[in-house]
């Protein structure tokens, strides 16, 4: 097979399991709040279930990557997720359904997904010429975008028809077509390096990250800017219900401008790194992110919705830039032997911080209210810019090249 064919097989998997799991963005929380009639701080914390894989797994994830197949592996992780989301719509249908299995089924799709996106980041480089990474990791996060933009609106729309516990289904459907494509790409094994024990391979990968001089700093990027993201991302839904009054539908066209912004930002990522510079285009693209940010809490009604889907436009289309940008320069500036351990460094501390801010966003929006929640995270976003301008990227016009007069 050649490596055409196997980054497109691949690539059809994740994106049928992707738009799978953009339906369950929606489904889920609205479940919790419809279904069970669950809390704000329920909702929030159902989110930070499902992020907190990076924080269990995060660093080993590098390790386990290196000692398994990654095919065996991504299959596997695909029919754990299958399971724990299949069992919702069987447990309401026995009408044994409870928040305490949606917060398991949450926090069991986290951990196989740690695992499924770690391998992914591996088996990309070892199929695509390094020449052809920036546009291959376009492709795979303008793709991404695009189910992130189709499925939360046909989530709304199944919703909307069959109830969110229904459409959890779909989701569950997709991780099998996944695991099913997955299983006629040939075994593929991460360079296994040296034989040593776990904790030296994590702390080399550890090392390597915040020692290097650019990717220490957009890890400190990264881990901010997705801190906040997933604040506000945990309580758009309990906002737009509880707080705007707006239907499932609304919620499903809003939570879709983050994948419209995503799909934008990765058409533009290559471009515009050719034209400014890799450096320069990172911190643009996170400034205008920041300014879009601060747009999404001007909707106070559903007749100012216009606000919310603006702002997570422009915020999306900012940080996918960043995200492929840097992800981009990992791979490529990594020493093969290092690869799983520096994405899974890299992703423990930065995806690490999602489950903490949607904590915290659920936690704050109990204290203060949600509009004054809202507010805060949104402008918690610019903090991510500043990061980077008090580093010497901000006089590099690309990562790793000499500053600029």
């Amino acid at each position: 097979m050649t490596p055409a064919a196997k980054f497109r097989r691949f690539w059809f998997a994740t994106t049928v399991s992707n738009a799978g799991s953009a339906v369950t963005l929606i489904a889920l929380p609205l479940a919790a709040l419809t279904v069970l009639g669950s809390s704000a701080w329920q909702v929030t914390l159902l989110s930070a279930a499902e992020q907190a894989g990076w924080l269990v797994l995060g660093l080993p994830a590098g390790v386990i990557v290196r000692r398994y197949s990654l095919r065996g592996l991504q299959i596997v992780m695909d029919l754990v997720r299958l399971v724990a989301i299949a069992s919702v719509p069987v447990a309401w249908a026995l009408g044994v359904l409870t928040y305490a299995q949606l917060l398991v089924a949450a926090l069991a799709v986290g951990l196989a997904s740690v695992l499924f996106d770690i391998g992914s980041t591996v088996f990309i480089p070892a199929i695509v010429d390094a020449d052809q990474l920036n546009a291959r990791n376009s492709l795979m996060s303008g793709t991404h975008a695009v189910t992130q933009t189709g499925g939360p609106s046909l989530g709304a729309l199944i919703i909307q028809g069959i109830g969110p516990v229904g459409a959890l289904l779909v989701d569950a459907v997709s991780y099998l077509v996944s695991a099913l494509t997955l299983r006629t790409l040939p075994e593929h094994r991460a360079d296994p390096g040296p034989r040593s024990g776990s904790l030296p391979l994590i702390k080399q990968g550890w090392h390597f990250v915040v020692r290097h001089p650019v990717m220490g700093p957009c890890l400190v990027w990264a881990t901010v800017t997705n801190f906040f993201c997933s604040a506000i991302l945990a309580l758009t839904p309990v906002y737009l219900v509880r707080g705007v009054g707006a239907p499932p539908v609304t919620v499903g066209l809003v939570l879709a401008m983050d994948g419209a912004g995503g799909l934008i930002g990765a058409l533009l990522a290559t471009r515009l790194a050719t034209g400014l510079g890799t450096a320069r285009t990172l911190i643009v693209a996170t400034l205008a992110a920041g300014a879009a940010a601060l747009v999404i809490p001007f909707t106070h009604s559903s007749g100012t919705v216009g606000f919310f889907m603006l702002g997570n436009l422009g915020l999306n289309a900012g940080v996918v830039i960043g995200s492929i940008l840097t992800r981009t320069y990992r791979q490529t500036a990594s020493p093969p032997e290092l690869l799983s351990q520096v994405m899974a460094t890299t992703r423990f501390v930065s995806w690490g911080a999602l489950p903490l801010g949607a904590a915290t966003a659920g936690l704050v929006a109990g204290v203060a209210g949600l509009r004054p929640a809202l507010w805060l995270v949104c402008a918690g976003m610019l903090l991510g810019p500043l990061v980077l301008l008090s580093t010497p990227l901000r006089r590099q016009r690309d990562f790793g090249g000499q500053d600029t007069p």
